[in-house]
């Protein structure tokens, strides 16, 4: 009998330990879509940290670090993926330049999100605006690196395959490269200090 009596006791505990997570799961996601919103691209922004609420939580700086930790990602993917396009026979000479250009235009990208991610650890303190503005500069430069990249396939004369598949590739690098900087930029100013 006195199992029956735990059980609804249990029962009702369970069902608030439930509503509470999924309560707080809504808030989490619900404070991605609103960030989002400061964003250039908010479905992209949206469908790429959603996945991540529960990491994030309703925290500015784990967003922002979330943000770049996604766009390093990508764009680790996109500079494999370039290598592979690199490689590809009978590439007129033109486009075999552009893609030596757009590589190492990648792989500065990626090394300029890394150098962001680990600043991203020491932003704190005393010394927090330094470490934000120099964030701000390497995000900025790994977007400038993308847009480089897709220079050299500007022009009539490389239109193709090859030209479509490297701007997709780019194209998204770029946009989540955007909405890293944007929230990187939402952070930043959420704790300067208003000026005198």
């Amino acid at each position: 009998m006195e199992r029956s009596s735990l059980s609804p006791a249990l029962t009702v505990t369970t069902a608030f330990f439930i509503l509470f997570q999924l309560s707080a799961a809504q808030t989490n996601t619900d404070y991605i879509k609103t960030s989002c919103l400061a964003t250039q691209y908010p479905r992209l922004c949206y469908d790429s940290l959603s996945v991540y609420a529960n990491k994030i939580q309703t925290s500015p700086r784990r967003l922002a670090a979330t943000a770049l930790a996604v766009a390093i990602s990508s764009a680790k993917s996109t500079l494999t993926s370039m290598k592979g396009l690199a490689k590809t026979h009978g590439l007129k000479p033109r486009e075999a330049a552009a893609m030596r250009d757009c590589l190492e235009e990648a792989a500065d990208s990626v090394a300029e999100l890394n150098k962001s991610m680990g600043e991203m650890g020491h932003a704190g303190g005393p010394d927090f605006q330094l470490h934000m503005s120099n964030i701000q500069t390497w995000v900025s430069a790994a977007l400038t690196d993308e847009d480089t990249c897709l220079d050299g396939f500007a022009g009539k004369a490389m239109n193709g395959n090859l030209k479509i598949t490297v701007r997709r590739h780019i194209n998204k690098v770029a946009q989540l490269i955007s909405n890293g900087l944007a929230l990187v930029n939402k952070f930043a100013s959420a704790h300067t200090p208003p000026s005198t």
